[in-house]
């Protein structure tokens, strides 16, 4: 999926309130970009990456079931 589907996925399911979904979004972005980017600058947007989806920290704490069950993944 590009992100082009994966933006209309999110749009289509509501999922802009779901940050681990803006994140997925925002890796396959930089996925798609890398041959545009020095190694520095791509590994620079990985670690901010990285440091946002460790920042949402355990939000699927009490969700699991909702969250993780394979009929809600695209």
């Amino acid at each position: 999926m590009d992100s082009k589907d994966l933006a209309r996925y999110i749009e289509e399911t509501n999922g802009i309130s779901k940050p681990w979904l803006l994140v997925q979004l925002r890796l396959q972005k930089l996925h798609e970009n890398r041959s545009n980017l020095s190694q520095e600058e791509y590994m620079r947007q990985l670690e901010d990456l990285h440091q946002d989806l460790m920042n949402l920290g355990e939000w699927w704490k009490g969700i699991e079931d909702k969250v993780f069950n394979p009929e809600n993944l695209f």
